[in-house]
Formats: C-alpha cells, sequence, structure tokens
C-alpha cells in the first residue's frame, strides 16, 4: 500500500469530480480539485502534488495543454498524469501517452484506478531515487575531479620541471584522457649538455601517468647530480620494477646531447623509431627500439648499452610515441610508419620537418587511440642557451674549508663505477665553489674521461675523424672497458683556504703510457674533425692548467672569492 499521497483531480464535470475525490479519499490520498486546465495548473504550483488525475477536454484550457505546463512547472521532478477520458480514437490515446504517462477510461474502475496509483507512485519513488544518486555521483565526480585537478598541477610542477622551454627543443603532447600516459622530460647536465626522455607508459589516463612521478623524480635528481645516462636507466628500471604491477611499464627512449663533444647518445626501449636527420645533407639515420621497456626486466638482466652518433649544429632528432603511428582516420586507417616516411621523404628543409608532420597528422586525424606526443631535439653552441644554476637544499654556511683527499679506482671499479657524482658532490658542499659548478663538473668530466679512454683504455682520439669512425671508437671503447683488468686513475684534490676566499686544487693521474703534451697543445683541430674539444676546453673554464711532463696527469685551479 502506497504511502499518503497529494493528487490532484482536475475535472470539468461536478459529478465525476465528486465521484473521483470519494474513491481518492476512501484510498487514503488527500485530494485537491480544479474544474478546468487553467485551475489545475494554479493549483499545482501553489500545492505541489505527487500526482494529476487529468480530465483531457475541459473549458477554459485543455487538459494537454494543462499537462504540458504542469510538467514544464515540475522540471525534473516526475509528477505523474493520468489522463480521464473518454476518447476512444487511437490518435487521442496516443495523444495522452505523449503528453502525460497513463490513461483511465471512462466509466472509472475504482481497481484499475488504484493499481494505476500505485504503479504511477512506484515510478515516482524510482526517478526520486535515479535523481538522488545521479546528484551524490555529480557531487562524488566532482570531489574526485578537483582531487584530480590538483594531482595533474602536482604532477605537470614535477614532470615538466625541466627545460622543455629550452630553444632547441618543440614538442607536441595532445593526452587522450586528462592524465597523460606519455612523459617528456628533460634536464640541462651540470657538465653541459641535456637529457631528454620520450616515455609511454602502458595504457592511459591516470593508471599510466602514476609511474611517471617516480620516474621523473630519478630523471632530474640523477642528471643534477652528474649522473651518467646508463646509470640513470639502471636506476629509473630498477624502480618501476619495483613499484609498478605486473604488465605495466614504460616504453622509452633517452637520449644524451652533450655539447662541447657534439655527440648524442640513445637508448631506445619499446617505442617507435626515432630519427636522427643530419641537416647538411638531409641523410636519415633511424634510432631503433634494442631494448625491452623500462620496469619489465630485473636490474641484473638489464641491458644499458646505447648508441653513440656524431651530432652539428642544424641537425635533428625527432621521437615519436606509439600513438603517433596510431592515430586513426575516420574510416578506422592508422596514419602508420608509411605516411611518416612520406613527410621525410618529400625533401622538405630539415627546419620545416616538425611543422610538416604536425600538418600531416591534423590533416589525417579523425580520432585518437592513444596519448600522442612527438619531439624535436636540436644541438645548439653552449652559449646560445644558459643553465639555470644548480640548486643545492642547505646553506652552505657549515662547508668544510681546509682539506684534502686521494681517490684512487682500480680495473674493476672502473668497469662499472662512475666516480664523478661521488667527487662532486663531497666539492660541492664548499660553498664558494658553487658558483662554478657547471665549470668543475665540466672540467672533472673531461679529465676522468681523457685519463680512462686515452690513458687507461689506450684509444686514440684521432679515430674520431667523421661520424662512422666515431661510432666505432665508442664501440671500442665498450669493448676495451669491459675486458679491462688491470689500471687506474687517481684524484688528488686539496683545498684550502686564501685571504678572501679560497683554491681548489685537482690532479688526475692514470697509469697509462702518456701522451706528447706540446704537439697536443700546439695541434690545431682540424676543420670538421669530432675529435680535440676536451684540452681547450679544461684551459677555458679552470683557472689555471698544467700537465705532466709525461703525459699522464693533468692538474687544474679553481679560485673564488669570499664574496662568491
Amino acid at each position: 500500500m502506497p504511502g499518503r499521497l497529494s493528487i490532484l483531480i482536475a475535472e470539468d464535470s461536478a459529478a465525476d469530480r465528486m465521484l473521483l475525490s470519494t474513491i481518492v479519499n476512501r484510498q487514503g490520498h488527500r485530494v485537491l480539485t480544479a474544474s478546468n486546465g487553467l485551475e489545475a495548473v494554479a493549483l499545482f504550483e501553489q500545492e505541489r502534488p505527487a500526482l494529476v488525475l487529468m480530465d483531457a477536454l475541459m473549458p477554459v484550457m485543455d487538459g494537454f495543454e494543462s499537462a504540458r505546463r504542469i510538467k514544464d512547472l515540475s522540471g525534473e521532478t516526475l509528477v505523474p498524469i493520468i489522463f480521464l477520458t473518454s476518447l476512444t480514437e487511437s490518435e487521442a490515446l496516443a495523444r495522452c501517452l505523449e503528453v502525460g504517462d497513463d490513461f483511465l477510461a471512462k466509466p472509472y474502475n475504482p481497481i484499475i484506478l488504484e493499481a494505476k496509483i500505485r504503479a504511477m507512485d512506484r515510478l515516482r519513488r524510482l526517478q526520486g531515487t535515479v535523481l538522488r544518486q545521479r546528484d551524490l555521483i555529480a557531487k562524488h565526480n566532482e570531489h574526485l575531479m578537483t582531487e584530480q585537478r590538483v594531482a595533474k598541477a602536482v604532477f605537470d610542477k614535477v614532470a615538466h620541471s625541466g627545460c622543455l622551454n629550452a630553444p632547441n627543443i618543440r614538442y607536441l603532447q595532445s593526452p587522450f584522457a586528462l592524465f597523460n600516459g606519455d612523459l617528456l622530460l628533460a634536464a640541462f647536465k651540470p657538465s653541459g649538455g641535456m637529457h631528454v626522455l620520450l616515455g609511454d607508459f602502458t595504457g592511459h589516463g591516470l593508471p599510466a601517468a602514476i609511474g611517471a612521478m617516480p620516474l621523473a623524480d630519478v630523471f632530474y635528481g640523477m642528471t643534477a647530480k652528474g649522473f651518467s645516462m646508463a646509470e640513470i636507466l639502471r636506476e629509473m628500471n630498477a624502480k618501476l620494477k619495483r613499484i609498478l604491477p605486473v604488465g605495466v611499464f614504460c616504453c622509452t627512449t633517452l637520449l644524451n646531447l652533450s655539447s662541447q663533444r657534439r655527440v648524442v647518445e640513445v637508448w631506445n626501449g619499446g617505442l617507435p623509431d626515432g630519427y636522427l636527420i643530419h641537416g647538411s645533407d638531409g641523410t636519415r639515420v633511424p634510432l631503433v627500439s634494442r631494448h625491452l621497456p623500462l620496469g619489465v626486466l630485473e636490474p641484473d638482466a638489464f641491458d644499458d648499452a646505447y648508441e653513440v652518433h656524431a651530432l652539428e649544429p642544424g641537425d635533428r632528432i625527432f621521437l615519436f610515441s606509439d600513438g603517433v603511428l596510431e592515430t586513426s582516420a575516420a574510416d578506422g586507417q592508422l596514419f602508420g610508419d608509411g605516411r611518416l616516411q612520406a613527410v621525410f621523404d618529400a625533401l622538405h628543409p630539415v627546419e620545416q620537418l616538425f611543422d610538416q608532420i604536425q600538418l600531416a597528422l591534423s590533416a589525417f586525424r579523425g580520432a585518437a587511440q592513444d596519448d600522442v606526443s612527438m619531439i624535436e631535439v636540436s644541438l645548439l653552441e653552449e652559449e646560445l642557451y644558459s643553465r639555470p644554476p644548480l640548486a643545492f637544499s642547505d646553506s652552505g654556511l657549515n662547508s668544510p674549508l681546509d682539506w684534502s683527499a686521494e681517490f684512487e679506482f682500480r680495473a674493476q671499479t672502473l668497469r662499472r663505477f662512475n666516480p664523478l657524482p661521488f667527487l662532486l658532490q663531497l666539492l660541492l658542499e664548499v660553498q664558494g665553489l658553487r658558483g662554478q659548478g657547471g665549470a668543475l663538473y665540466s672540467v672533472l668530466a673531461e679529465m676522468y674521461s681523457n685519463a680512462l679512454e686515452h690513458g687507461v683504455l689506450g684509444l686514440d682520439s684521432s679515430l674520431k675523424r667523421d661520424a662512422e669512425s666515431f661510432a666505432q671508437y665508442y664501440r671500442e671503447r665498450r669493448q676495451r672497458l669491459a675486458e679491462l683488468e688491470q689500471g687506474y686513475v687517481r684524484f688528488h684534490l686539496q683545498l684550502q683556504p686564501e685571504a678572501g676566499g679560497g683554491r681548489l686544487r685537482v690532479r688526475v693521474e692514470d697509469s697509462g703510457n702518456g701522451f706528447d703534451v706540446a704537439r697536443a697543445l700546439s695541434t690545431e683541430r682540424a676543420a670538421g674533425s669530432l675529435s680535440g674539444r676536451g684540452l681547450q676546453m679544461i684551459r677555458q673554464l679552470s683557472s689555471h692548467c698544467e700537465w705532466a711532463a709525461d703525459g699522464r696527469g693533468v692538474s687544474v685551479e679553481f679560485c673564488w672569492s669570499a664574496q662568491a
């Protein structure tokens, strides 16, 4: 039995109105009556009854117009209207159902009337439940969206806290959902150049973006501390393997651009082929995926081997996520690698390729199937862009001022350990050196590289004559380092305070045979050569430098004033 309802009866016949009122009253409901459609509308607006029994044919305003106005007044709330009619034509009865919710034929059957009131009351209550649940869902959804907007603001600040706005970078990102499963990261290295990462997590939206925060944290933190690309890759893989569920991983391409050496190191794990386009002749070098994505392999099985390519100003590197090739047209065709190659084959000037690829995607695109990301990176001379100063978490007021130390790294350590971040972290505890942090990183990196490659490994820098021999040089370096059984690199560090500042002396020695210092310093670097840049850079960035007579060591000094 339904609860007591307030029911409006609109009937122009006084007899029928009294009959219906008696029946409805006996069923336990409160009755309101009107003699025409206009009275019914006014009474409904005043009393807001739960249900209306409406005569179809009435003076002043008929039941159909009255029903329309009552529906407008009730808004989203369902107020069932049962038409009372003696009409028998199919079209007239259909009109009753079109404007109202049901009809009851005259003469009135109390049992049928009670059943219809019960049915309409159930429908009314169901509608009320649906509206309440809708409002509750909307409230929860708004709460969720607010949380996601806050999370995305934090995510964007963490993920985009690097140097994507550098003048040598152009990128396109089109997320499939609020959170982007694709990740673009770029950060300047303390020693010059930059690391650039394009990642594509499994799926899209928030689940795909969850791994981006720890990955970005590792990328930015280790890059700022001077770790190598291989070390960063290993740490990112280990962290993602540890925290991501099975089946979730990150297809990744990582670039290490060195402005001083004019090289790019490339590691591609699971992303579509990228391309290095040489600006001089337009030749295209594919950057092929040769590894599994990050987060798939256990740390001891992970392969951090990368390719090395010579790079000159005007060259362009293009990286793409799967979403570019999987962009779908209205007929379901995919953009695919063939259309991408057609853009490259059209022989556009290299500086126009990014725009041409974007135009081709826009002209083809129907609906995105995934997050879409594309990035173009070029090599700029170091002086064309400025790196932000290194950030430190402490004030430096308690920095050490007077000390010396010596470290010797032998073959087993040299094969698998990069001592530079360890040494640089120690040296940058000195407040006076922090203003020269970038120069210090660059000089120590070049000194260590020379000692390891030319001293311990015996590699000849003149091998780097062109792009092909350059790549061969680095393949030989990896092989010799893997087979290294003896040798050492020593660092002698001496810090001493002076009036108005201080001085750092660094001497690096190696176990090699040495080189002809006078000849190396007097020989100008051949035009177009890919070697011979390091010695000039060390002299330019340090306060003083001096090579050992036997060519097996080099000493540099960095000075600072108390105001630095």
